[in-house]
């Protein structure tokens, strides 16, 4: 008998790997993210009164990871204006119990921390000010999952290869199997230069090429291509990392 249930999440996944080898519709996709990075529209959007500088599509996309694997932590590296922060956290809240989330920036500003702080979904957040690789910053976010089963590990700050890389040997021990590490704004090496012209990062040199280099010598973790063929268009191409092996 016919479980319709079932059914639908069987067309869908055809729908996705469909789109995987729709050249037409890839193509629409990147010329939609050339042009909507140029007018900087990641900025138009804000997740319960806080900008969070994300495109749509990433949102849901970590909306649907979050909850699917169901973390008690999450820890993220990059802060800005706070609306990832606020949006790990009323997700884990959705999710129920003791869950946490753990944000690192090397520069937390003070109105930004204010709103943050004094935002209704702020509960069990915990902000680390310091830089994401730095021993005493990495110390205390390893202290604060401690005793935590399933933490999922979220990169967005400084968008170097070597940064980016380090980062992901430092927090990549946390992930356990079956969830995930995001590595966000990988979409600069498939962008002109002059998109990251007034930044130390550019194509060959951010965190994509990051992450090509820590999978040379880290089974641990696989790309999720689904992710990609479902999105279309993303700032983390080949960035959404599963962990597979314990």
């Amino acid at each position: 008998m016919s479980n319709p249930i079932e059914d639908f999440k069987k067309e869908r996944q055809e729908r996705i790997n469909a789109q995987g080898s729709n050249e037409k519709l890839k193509s629409a996709a990147d010329s939609f993210m050339r042009e909507s990075i140029k007018t900087g529209y990641s900025y138009n959007f804000h997740w319960l009164g806080r900008p969070i500088i994300q495109y749509p599509q990433d949102i849901i996309a970590m909306q649907e990871l979050i909850w699917n694997v169901q973390p008690d932590i999450i820890i993220e590296t990059g802060i800005a204006h706070g609306g990832t922060v606020l949006f790990h956290a009323s997700m884990l809240q959705l999710l129920g119990g003791e869950r946490k989330t753990v944000s690192i920036d090397i520069d937390i500003r003070d109105h930004n921390r204010a709103e943050i702080e004094a935002h209704p979904m702020c509960k069990n957040v915990t902000m680390l000010q310091g830089s994401s690789i730095d021993s005493e910053i990495v110390e205390s976010a390893f202290d604060l999952a401690k005793g935590c089963e399933n933490p999922m590990v979220i990169l967005d700050s400084n968008h170097t290869h070597e940064h980016v890389l380090e980062e992901m040997k430092l927090y990549s021990p946390l992930v356990k199997k079956g969830s995930y590490m995001v590595v966000f704004d990988t979409v600069i090496e498939e962008l002109p230069e002059e998109a990251s012209a007034d930044r130390p990062w550019a194509p060959g040199n951010n965190p994509m090429t990051a992450v090509d280099e820590f999978l040379k010598t880290n089974d641990r973790f696989v790309r999720d291509t689904d992710i990609d063929n479902k999105l279309m268009f993303s700032v983390a191409p080949r960035g959404y990392l599963k962990c597979i092996k314990d």
